[in-house]
């Protein structure tokens, strides 16, 4: 046990905001490089000549990094201060981007680097999300997470922007090699900027020990409810350029005039930090659990509204995917909060570990599910198909709520025999 006494941030204070801001520029700057192998994966299939298969497993990889790798670094903050993960994890990911652009000829040397890009993101999403959450404490904290949370989506939207207008102008290796300037930019930028965390006591524990979590039944619902959002949104995201552009191919005029699918998807993942925040202080005045499994609901039933929507007029198609996608990341924030509050302090970095991942093993898991059900009813040329593959995501979504419902009927048989 180390005794708890003065910290050097008392030294450096900084107010909450500062921290938010600070680490949500950090979150943002560490993510430049975090999708520009899908954004120049058609430039990368044919230059290479790899199949589909092939372009499909370099991406994956990318998710199978940051689940090997996110256990180990995002429960270590139990241990040592979070900004030493962050920046270590920062140069991960600067090296693998650098690398990709320098050494990635095929297949098999992408998916190394995208596997250390991957683990890159591994420390640097959750391990910033303990370092803020190590500064600020009280009520305040759940919308300052909002924020934070929100900045992941906003680091995707400037990935896709500067991997598009770079390769255009230098070309596909330069745009890999000057992006990895950014998570170096974010770990400098934590590591010095950011003072220590308050000094707390430690109970030496067992390192990887998750059964502690897994008993705690607050945190492991929100666990559960995290994988089933994620389930949802991945699985949407992967999806959803291919059915908007699906859905224009069905219309009696060309609906490109109004935006292309790509324009439009990533106008439409730009309402997620808003729907996140927005999400996050309806739970905190409507009650966490129960304000998330009513979003989690309505983002089921949507599920099997929109996938049958595709021969409706594109405007219309537009407008439902896009109050999907609200639901879909309405409980986003709200989610990650509540795991924060329920977590033991003491434990807080294992919990946060297997939240993440959880959420992101479903998440690797629900676009080949997805692709599996649109194959099987008919493929992408079928209706029908798309409507049966977006009840798949509305199916893993319900989970959620149930899990819900059975932490407090559990709770509540708790609370009866202990009266």
């Amino acid at each position: 046990m180390r005794p708890s006494g003065s910290s050097s941030a008392a030294l450096h204070p900084l107010s909450p905001v500062r921290v938010t801001a600070l680490l949500c520029i950090a979150e943002i700057l560490s993510m430049t490089s975090s999708v520009a192998y899908p954004a120049l994966l058609p430039t990368l299939r044919d230059a290479w000549s790899i199949s589909n298969s092939a372009a499909g497993l370099i991406s994956g990889s990318y998710f199978a990094g940051y689940m090997v790798a996110v256990p180990i670094l995002t429960s270590i903050t139990d241990r040592i201060d979070a900004r030493r993960v962050y920046l270590f994890a920062t140069l991960l990911a600067a090296v693998g981007a650098l690398g990709f652009g320098l050494f990635a000829r095929g297949a098999a040397s992408a998916v190394l680097f995208q596997v250390l890009a991957g683990a890159g993101l591994a420390g640097t999403y959750m391990p910033g999300l303990r370092i803020l959450s190590d500064h600020i404490e009280g009520r305040r904290r759940n919308r300052y997470i909002a924020f934070y949370t929100s900045s992941f989506g906003l680091g995707t939207s400037a990935s896709l922007l500067l991997t598009g207008a770079v390769a255009a102008a230098l070309g596909w290796q330069a745009a890999f090699m000057l992006l990895a300037l950014g998570p170096a930019l974010a770990g400098v930028l934590v590591i010095l900027v950011l003072p220590p965390a308050p000094t707390r006591a430690v109970r030496r524990q067992p390192w990887l020990d998750f059964r502690p979590v897994l008993r705690n039944g607050a945190a492991t619902s929100y666990i559960v409810g995290y994988a089933a959002h994620c389930w949802e949104l991945f699985g949407l995201r992967s999806w959803l350029v291919a059915f908007l552009a699906f859905s224009a191919s069905l219309q009696a005029t060309d609906a490109s005039h109004v935006w292309s699918a790509a324009a439009a998807a990533a106008v439409i993942n730009l309402l997620g930090p808003i729907a996140s925040i927005l999400g996050n202080e309806l739970a905190g005045r409507g009650g966490r659990r129960r304000t998330i499994a009513h979003i989690m609901r309505g983002s089921a039933l949507m599920a099997l509204v929109v996938g049958f929507a595709a021969p409706l007029p594109w405007l219309v198609v537009f407008a439902l995917v896009s109050v999907y996608f609200l639901l879909v990341m309405g409980d986003s924030a709200a989610l990650t909060a509540g795991l924060i509050a329920a977590a033991d302090p003491q434990r807080r970095g294992a919990a946060m570990a297997l939240h993440s991942f959880m959420g992101f093993g479903a998440g690797f898991v629900a676009p080949l599910v997805f692709g599996a059900v649109l194959d099987s009813a008919g493929g992408g040329a079928n209706p029908i198909a798309w409507g049966l593959a977006f009840a798949s995501l509305g199916l893993g979504a319900a989970v959620g709520p149930l899990g819900f419902a059975l932490y407090e009927r559990r709770t509540r048989r708790r609370h009866l025999r202990a009266n």
